[in-house]
């Protein structure tokens, strides 16, 4: 028979209306021992393997398996590979557990043979003494016992003392009690962590010290609800902000034909990414189930946004007088548009091919080009106006109810907030690319266009002549990023790429009639109107003290006074705020059309996939931004009650280290590119820590507002969490994520790509975020006190471990996973949130991040250097890690071959038996 046969059909926890009113078991764990074994020839020690089979006294049947690893050659195995019952699964009392121990003659064809059995109800095991078993194993037909098997319920939280070698002589004493876990405040299953957490997968191991102790170890996994509620959320906002788009460029106002033709087509194609995203949020709402995208749904079209096999992995280490410790990796498919493919590279590539052909296709749709610095700038002023105009007009209404009251304090205070709003809104109009982008407007609209246009021959070169002609000012130049192409003057050919020539003030066709310094009077009426309500303020308030002081502003607000006798504060104040008011509608309505007028020609003069290459970057984003408040809603969780962590947060931001194992070769060169985008685009995103409006489950779901320019993810707390946290926090304090991607291949096809390929883009990405991650530690070390940041083991201090990254990230060498184990070791004394990804985070993933555990066990809990592969081998074979193959292709084998794992890293190479050829 196969040894892992049982584990192979474990099921989901079915319901039982039934029985509700009898009460569940919190959280059941226990270790296995035997001794004594009897093998099938007496002249071999046995290979012993235990299956547990869960049998529901309720419904008679098999409702959970587990499966302990192989101890090979002896007759008194200790099974390092516990038994965990999830919360989830109906355990009860009456529940029996049947233990079934097999020799193993070959792991890897899984070929066994049954050696005996015992059973026990979970009632005996509570009421034992110490909550431990010894029950007699018996053959099939139960003619003769085959030895003893010992069950001991485990507890986290805190071990008693016991040597291995007092438990290897007396296995009555082997499996020492150790505290209970399913107590209400378990950092592993509290209602906080159940709101966001879902579909926990527990294991548990205990593993031998240097000083010949027990650590109690338990690895943890599970989905997260944001896997699907953050790109839904999302999509939600692409389609609001591209729909804002559409009202925008109806807005501009009658154009010219031309321009009409194009606008009409931008608004066809926004349309269309409209549809699309509203098609794929209609089919996202249709689903239930696992709130996980398996691996082998990777390239599912209404599932693209969503992040492959997003999944929280914690690590609880108990040991003898200690605290526990909690160690947390996020692990996920790297963020990449799988849907669309590869074929033409990812988006670090695309995006660079279109910057270069978009100046070819502004030329053919007679378009300005603009610089992609333009671009996002003018995105952010219309970003910036939009969030301010309404701050103003706000602060405005609370200035006038402040001088209704005759509150000189609130009057003050008011005037103060309206001052500084205003001043922003000023300074960010304040650009030249506002004027050049207004004058090139009026040169779109109806009757207005230059000679060359209305020529008989539209390709004929004008004459410098005609050119001088057509320019009232030749001595003014528009934005010199802006480059003016051919066809709307009709005299240069395209300009070059690499070194573009400065653009020319007659390139840009205008009516004679245009008064270029009317701008600039708009604008500056704004400064002056709020000049004006100063110094009627300062105006009121002296008199209010009967002072008779007197400065140029009060002179100002004697002319504005002299014709309004009243005395009430409002009625005066009145008139000069509804002009400001005015005043900034006005700014605010000219500097967005132009902005508009900006985007419209960016876009018209896109490649026909220029939509694609959006959408493909907002795929990408929505997997990354995803993973990212998973894991941030992680680590605030796990941190809600470090002060130093908490202090960190608000005053530096925190680091999210995603660690990635793809290889530079073929398709996956593609992937690295996306997810390279991907995670740099993180940086658009910041955190709010809010209160929830009550502990209901649903009003703890992080929230995602904002732009594509920059997005806010509010992360609500139950009211006892939220009053503990420092003031910052509580007063909503934008919190800044500083996301780095270190990447480094470890198969078969980094091989290739290392000897015969290129790994350029490897080595760069490598080298721009260590830079990052340098000047983070920098900036967190001058702001916040080393006393904040965990403590460890080891000695070797973050700056010591930043010298050796960045010399193993210059350091030519083939597939240097240091660079893995440095970034992810400096992560977590930066209190950082870690990330581990490859291509559906499954395979490779699972080698790095059981690799890590055990690192993690050896240098901070003493793990024994002998049980050190041990336990990397139980891990693998029967941990979380194999549970999550089984999740997503219904397998328990890795997906790799003998061939492959030739090229893989010593210790990435997973146990014998447990990988083969899979659909992935």
């Amino acid at each position: 028979m196969e040894a892992d046969s049982l584990a192979l059909a474990a099921t989901a926890p079915p319901s039982h209306t039934g029985v509700i009113l009898i009460p569940k078991i919190p959280h059941l764990e226990f270790c296995l021992a035997c001794r004594e074994l009897v093998p099938e020839f007496r002249d071999r020690k046995p290979n012993a393997l235990v299956q547990v089979a869960v049998l529901d006294a309720h419904e008679q049947g098999i409702i959970a398996y587990a499966c302990t690893e192989v101890v090979e050659g002896t007759r008194d195995p200790l099974f390092l590979t516990g038994v965990s019952l999830s919360p989830d699964w109906p355990v009860y009392e009456e529940s029996l557990i049947k233990l079934s121990v097999y020799d193993v003659k070959d792991k890897s064809h899984q070929t066994s043979s049954f050696l005996g059995s015992a059973s026990f109800s979970v009632a005996d095991l509570l009421k034992s003494k110490d909550q431990q078993l010894s029950l007699s194993l018996r053959t099939a037909d139960d003619s003769a016992a085959v030895g003893t098997v010992v069950v001991c319920r485990l507890k986290m939280g805190e071990i008693e003392d016991g040597e291995v070698d007092h438990i290897a002589a007396d296995t009555h004493q082997k499996c020492t009690l150790v505290c209970e876990s399913g107590t209400t405040n378990d950092k592993d299953n509290g209602p906080l962590m159940n709101a966001v957490f879902k579909n926990p997968v527990c294991k548990v191991y205990r593993f031998q010290t240097v000083d010949s102790k027990l650590m109690l170890v338990r690895e943890q996994m599970a989905e997260c609800t944001l896997s699907f509620s953050i790109p839904m959320q999302l999509l939600g906002l692409f389609i609001q902000e591209d729909s804002c788009r559409i009202q925008e460029l109806n807005d501009l106002g009658e154009l010219s034909p031309h321009w009409d033709n194009l606008r009409r087509d931008v608004i066809t194609r926004y349309s269309q990414l409209i549809k699309t995203y509203q098609d794929t949020l209609a089919e996202l709402e249709k689903l239930t189930g696992p709130v996980f995208k398996p691996s082998c749904s990777k390239a599912q079209k209404y599932l693209e946004f969503i992040p492959i096999n997003l999944h929280t992995q914690r690590m609880r280490v108990t040991c003898p007088r200690k605290t526990d410790s909690f160690y947390d990796v996020i692990t996920v498919g790297a963020p990449a548009a799988h849907f669309q493919g590869f074929k033409n590279g990812g988006l670090q590539k695309l995006l660079s091919r279109y910057e270069a052909e978009k100046k070819s296709y502004s030329t053919a749709y007679q378009c300005i080009y603009y610089s992609p610095e333009n671009t996002a700038k003018a995105r952010e002023i219309l970003s910036t106006v939009a969030q301010l105009q309404p701050l103003i007009c706000g602060l405005a209404d609370r200035l006038l109810l402040a001088a209704q009251q005759r509150s000189s304090h609130t009057l003050r205070e008011a005037l103060k907030s309206l001052a500084e709003k205003t001043e922003q809104i000023v300074h960010a109009l304040k650009d030249e690319l506002v004027k050049s982008a207004l004058l090139a407007l009026h040169a779109a609209r109806p009757g207005y266009v230059s000679k060359s246009q209305t020529s008989s021959q539209p390709e004929a070169h004008s004459t410098p002549t005609q050119n001088q002609s057509q320019n009232p000012n030749p001595n003014q130049t528009p934005e010199p990023d802006t480059v003016v192409c051919n066809n709307v003057a009709g005299s240069q050919s395209p300009p070059k790429r690499e070194n573009p020539p400065p653009p020319k003030r007659q390139d840009i066709p205008h009516h004679k009639e245009y008064d270029e310094e009317e701008w600039d009077r708009v604008w500056a009426n704004v400064a002056k109107s709020l000049n004006c309500v100063i110094a009627m303020v300062d105006k009121l308030q002296e008199q209010d003290n009967n002072k008779q002081e007197s400065t140029p502003d009060q002179a100002l607000a004697d002319v504005i006074t002299s014709h309004n006798p009243a005395t009430d504060w409002r009625d005066q104040l009145s008139p000069l705020v509804v002009a400001l008011k005015d005043c900034v509608s006005e700014v605010v309505e000219r500097a967005s059309k132009s902005m508009t007028f900006v985007l419209l020609q960016e876009t018209a003069c896109s490649t026909p996939h220029g939509m694609q290459l959006q959408q493909r970057r907002d795929t990408v984003f929505s997997q990354a931004l995803a993973a990212l408040a998973c894991g941030f809603v992680m680590r605030l969780y796990a941190g809600i009650e470090d002060k130093g962590f908490l202090r960190q947060l608000h005053a530096v931001g925190v680091v999210a280290q995603f660690e990635s194992l793809l290889s530079t070769y073929s398709e996956e060169i593609g992937m690295l590119e996306d997810m390279e985008v991907g995670i740099s685009d993180l940086q658009r995103v910041t955190f709010r820590i809010t209160e929830a409006a009550s502990d209901d489950p649903t009003n703890l779901q992080p929230t995602v507002s904002g732009k594509r320019d920059h997005y806010t993810v509010e992360v609500p707390l139950p009211l006892q969490a939220f009053q503990t946290l420092p003031d910052e926090l509580r007063q909503g304090k934008l919190l800044q994520v500083i996301p780095v991607l270190f990447n480094v291949g470890i198969n078969e096809q980094q091989t290739i790509a290392e000897r015969f390929g290129d790994i350029s883009l490897q080595e760069r990405i490598n080298q721009r975020n260590f830079d990052i991650l340098e000047a983070y530690y920098k900036s967190l070390s001058a702001k916040v006190p080393l006393e904040c940041l965990p403590c460890f083991q080891t000695q070797t201090d973050v700056k010591e471990l930043l010298e050796t990254l960045g010399q193993n990230v210059v350091t030519k060498k083939r597939k240097n996973v240091e660079i893995l184990w440095l970034a992810g070791a400096i992560c977590r004394r930066l209190n950082g949130i870690r990330f581990t990804s490859c291509k559906s985070a499954k395979d490779r993933t699972s080698m790095s991040v059981t690799l890590e555990q055990c690192a993690v066990l050896r240098d901070e809990h003493q793990l024994h250097k002998d049980y050190f592969v041990r336990a990397l081998d139980c891990m693998r074979r029967h941990g979380c890690r194999i549970e999550n193959v089984q999740k997503n292709i219904k397998c328990r084998k890795y997906a790799f071959n003998m061939l492959q794992l030739m090229a893989f890293p010593k210790y990435y190479r997973p146990p014998e038996g447990t990988y083969g050829k899979v659909d992935s």
